[in-house]
């Protein structure tokens, strides 16, 4: 029982779960947009996410403690490089315009983990409501505008609302996360749940997930996927509403960050994920 504790936590910890998720946005995107699979962007952008995860977490941590790392620490490092050679092969199979597209929103991430303001002493993620914003931004980048722009298709008006769609439903998804972070988040860092309170959060999670409502009734003609968005919708309204400061330890880092797999695998079936 140990064992499969430990590598469940290594699961999580070395960011495998998240990539699955951004994984399963691509493949709804698909779907929405009616391409075929992107084998080398999918995986592309999959372990693209586990290096850029890891390097956000672990980086800051690594620098300080190099000579004392922990192992799973180091496991997750060697494992994490290994992702990133993976990284670099599928990036160079992949057009040059796509990694172009894609320069932006790493950047993004590098300087939300890196301290380049205020004297070189605050990152992106320090700076007030702006950590949730660049969150939403790259996920939403890589999962909607970089894969129609791989199946060379015109940006439209429906491919800008599934981009504010995910934009939206991302931030959502962030909140849980904010919530159990109240009580460990620095006093300078304002977030939503700091500045307004958590029920209010809650209330303009709410809010936000019935705007996604509306753009998925907009964009989607198929009631098939019309009516898995709708459990979707209401799982991730509970698990909003039942956030709390306190939280079990994987009730965000696991169960919300499975909602996205648990719509992908609605969607096409547990056979077709993958």
């Amino acid at each position: 029982m140990k064992i499969l504790k430990n590598i469940f936590n290594f699961y999580l910890n070395a960011s495998i779960h998240v990539a699955f998720a951004v994984y399963a946005f691509l493949r709804i995107t698909e779907q929405y947009l009616e391409i075929s699979q992107q084998e080398h962007l999918n995986y592309f952008v999959f372990f693209g996410t586990i290096t850029g995860y890891n390097f956000v977490k672990y980086a800051g941590v690594a620098k300080l403690h190099h000579k004392s790392l922990t192992n799973n620490l180091k496991v997750i490092q060697i494992f994490s490089f290994f992702c990133f050679l993976t990284l670099c092969y599928f990036a160079y199979v992949l057009p040059v315009k796509i990694l172009l597209l894609a320069i932006p929103f790493m950047l993004l991430t590098v300087l939300y983990a890196i301290p380049f303001l205020s004297g070189l002493s605050k990152n992106l993620r320090q700076i007030s409501y702006l950590k949730i914003i660049v969150v939403a931004l790259v996920w939403a980048g890589f999962t909607v505008l970089i894969p129609a722009c791989n199946a060379n298709r015109v940006l439209n008006s429906t491919i800008f609302l599934l981009f504010l769609q995910r934009f939206l439903i991302v931030v959502v998804l962030i909140l849980p996360f904010d919530i159990r972070d109240v009580k460990y988040d620095a006093i300078s860092l304002q977030t939503i749940p700091k500045k307004i309170g958590i029920e209010k959060t809650k209330r303009l999670g709410l809010g936000i997930m019935i705007v996604a409502l509306l753009i998925e009734y907009a964009i989607n003609a198929n009631d098939i996927s019309k009516n898995v968005f709708m459990i979707f919708f209401f799982l991730t309204l509970i698990l909003l509403m039942r956030s709390k400061i306190n939280q079990s330890k994987y009730y965000s880092a696991f169960w919300v960050e499975s909602l996205p797999i648990i719509w992908s695998l609605f969607l096409f079936g547990f056979h077709k994920f993958l």
